[in-house]
């Protein structure tokens, strides 16, 4: 009876004994999964994620009875996005635990519009028995100086963005002021839809674009609505105050006042994306910072990039400056000159306004670009101010290409190339300026097994056929000839020498040039149609016209550059392509293709200018019988009594078919040389 009685004794002290071992089990488990470092950290992880509310159901009740949710989403959202903060992070120092509270030190690092911050902080969690930690919330959480009734905020200054100066100096980009159109909603007055109806009007945009603006869900009758950003000065700006609810502001944005004569050379800037944001993190760019998208402005992005001055500061409750919490002086762009001649810039332009073409100007004495013209242009500033989606699509739909740059791209040159050919043959031997071909007919085939394939040129004419006459009338024939007596070979590795299928040396990204498509010369017909520049070359404009500069230079090519340089030095690129005595014989005999009145160049004579020069019609078609084809037409041009201030210049202009072919380039390349005194 006594055993059995001990029995249940033990039965009981373990009925009791082992459900409280069991539930301290649970409860030492419990504790160690709801540490309350890791409800901080949780915390900060939905922090980076920008879930407020989230955040907010983690504070204790004590604190949101002296926060709503909505003034805590607001509050979060206004200081940590003002700031631009990201990639915040923790780092625990201490904990501390006393019953149900908990109190934690940690480092705090982020990154923010002001460069990266780091700060020491502490917060304390409590806990009501058998439950998981809550955030004892108020404003310190956010910054440890901030008090509840205080204000986070940022100050910006803008910095500089440098400027894009001629060689004289001559803003081709630069920072201005531009004119802010905006609608105040609650002044449009009686006659709402009338006045929306007149400002789309006179904006070019939609009244369906302006309406999405005005029906935004945060706008009020009071508030300054953007609707568009137009150039300051505009004249439209004045019809637009004469609506009701109209304002103008000023604004800053980056002027181009060459507008589309200089567009592809400067390019534009437009605000950052968050892909550019992502690919130059750590550089320093902010969401409201600019960055050039094409041209020079992209080019030369690090140079004239200004960084904007930022301070972080606490306001208190009467609207002073309490106290600093991180700043960065601002850090204006360096400008950038050119070697560009805005006035030949301009010049170049309105000569092929009405064309779709490109132009090279040069000093072949230094190798200095004077004018890069792609034509037909754009204007860069409508990209600055903001482009309508019609006016997009009319710019990517527009036959005539305006956003295609040709004097980056690489075409075929035609005659211009037979100059190059010329001075291959002479250096090599293979070419004797002074034997006569014979060439007789307007078409020559080299034997029978080119089939029904002929080279073909314009006219006969009197006199012996050799380089001179040959150049001075463009003769296919005679160049093609001298393409296979020079040979594959030979011909490849020259033109290898002057460049072809290599990177250009210049700050401009260009097309490489090429004389086969695989680098070889496959058969004797595409040979023979390379020696006056068909088959399968393609050169760029601006590598065409550093060929020119051996001419000038004893048989060296010039490196071309674009950023001014005070010594104005030239320098080699390709050194001793050909002997001074080659490049001389061509370069003579250049001189007679514009002086000879009956020189295919000789529109371009001008009293008192030595001028070499050489015409080209490039034919773009799929056969030789084909004749609904094309032409480009091209004309090089130079000076070469001028030194040390020649000119070269370089002009090819598209669809020239049945407009005179090169002739109708001559002209608008005499009007450049004209202006060397």
């Amino acid at each position: 009876m006594k055993k059995k009685k001990m029995v249940y004794i033990a039965m009981g002290i373990g009925a009791i004994i082992i459900p409280l071992i069991i539930s301290m089990v649970i409860l030492f488990r419990y504790n160690k999964a709801n540490k309350p470092e890791d409800k901080l950290s949780e915390y900060m992880n939905l922090l980076n994620s920008k879930e407020y509310e989230a955040m907010y159901d983690m504070i204790d009740n004590e604190s949101k009875g002296k926060i709503s949710k909505e003034d805590f989403i607001l509050k979060n959202k206004n200081i940590y996005e003002g700031i631009q903060a990201n990639d915040i992070k923790i780092e625990v120092k201490n904990v501390l635990k006393q019953g149900n509270e908990a109190s934690i030190d940690y480092e705090t690092s982020m990154n923010t519009s002001a460069g990266d911050l780091s700060f020491s902080n502490n917060i304390s969690l409590d806990r009501e028995s058998g439950k998981k930690y809550n955030i004892k919330w108020n404003s310190k959480v956010i910054f440890p100086e901030l008090g509840d009734n205080e204000k986070v905020k940022v100050n910006e200054t803008k910095a500089r963005r440098g400027d894009i100066l001629d060689r004289n100096q001559i803003p081709l980009a630069t920072d201005g002021n531009s004119a802010d159109v905006g609608i105040i909603p609650g002044k449009l007055g009686d006659n709402k839809e009338k006045s929306i109806q007149k400002i789309a009007t006179i904006l070019g945009i939609s009244v369906e674009y302006i309406n999405s603006k005005l029906n935004m869900s945060y706008v009020k009758n009071d508030m300054f609505i953007p609707i568009k950003v137009i150039a300051d000065g505009d004249e439209r700006v004045y019809k637009l105050l004469e609506i009701p609810g109209i304002m103008v502001n000023n604004k800053d944005a980056r002027i181009y006042p060459l507008n589309v004569q200089a567009a592809h050379l400067t390019g534009y800037v437009q605000n950052i994306n968050a892909e550019e944001l992502e690919k130059n993190k750590g550089a320093e760019y902010t969401k409201s910072s600019v960055i050039g998208k094409t041209g020079l402005e992209k080019i030369y992005e690090n140079k004239l990039r200004g960084i904007d001055g930022v301070e972080i500061y606490i306001q208190d409750k009467d609207g002073k400056k309490k106290t600093s919490i991180i700043s960065k002086a601002v850090k204006n762009g360096s400008n950038v000159k050119l070697t560009i001649d805005s006035n030949m810039q301009s010049l170049l332009y309105k000569e092929l306004e009405n064309d779709k073409g490109a132009s090279v100007a040069m000093n072949p004495d230094t190798g200095e670009v004077l004018a890069l013209v792609s034509a037909p242009g754009y204007d860069p500033n409508d990209f600055v101010m903001g482009l309508s989606d019609d006016k997009w699509k009319s710019l990517n739909e527009d036959i005539n290409k305006p956003l295609y740059n040709r004097f980056q791209s690489n075409v075929a040159p035609g005659s211009v190339f037979k100059p190059i050919t010329a001075v291959i043959g002479v250096d090599s031997a293979k070419i004797d300026p002074n034997i006569n071909k014979n060439i007789s007919g307007l078409s020559w085939q080299k034997d029978s097994s080119w089939g029904n394939y002929f080279v073909t040129r314009v006219s006969a004419y009197g006199g012996d056929s050799n380089l001179l006459n040959a150049l001075v009338y463009s003769d296919n024939i005679y160049f093609a000839k001298a393409a296979l007596d020079i040979g594959k070979d030979i011909f490849k590795d020259k033109l290898n020498s002057f460049g072809f299928g290599e990177k250009i040396p210049f700050e401009y990204g260009l097309y490489n040039s090429q004389f086969a498509t695989d680098g070889q010369f496959k058969t004797d017909v595409q040979l023979a149609d390379s020696g006056y520049g068909q088959g399968e070359i393609l050169l760029n404009p601006v590598h065409l016209a550093s060929i020119y500069t051996l001419f000038q230079n004893e048989g060296n090519i010039l490196t071309p550059y674009i950023e001014y340089k005070e010594s104005e030095k030239s320098k080699v690129w390709k050194a001793n392509v050909v002997s001074k005595e080659a490049e001389n014989t061509v370069l003579q005999d250049l001189i007679q293709v514009v002086k000879n009145p009956s020189g295919t160049g000789h529109q371009a004579y001008i009293d008192g200018l030595t001028i070499a020069g050489k015409t080209g019609t490039a034919e773009i078609k799929l056969s030789q019988t084909d004749t609904e084809g094309t032409e480009l037409g091209w004309f090089v041009g130079m000076t070469t009594n001028k030194a040390p201030n020649n000119l070269l210049v370089v002009t090819m202009a598209e669809d020239v078919k049945n407009r005179g072919g090169s002739h109708y380039v001559v002209p608008k390349v005499k009007k450049a040389l004209e202006t060397i005194k």
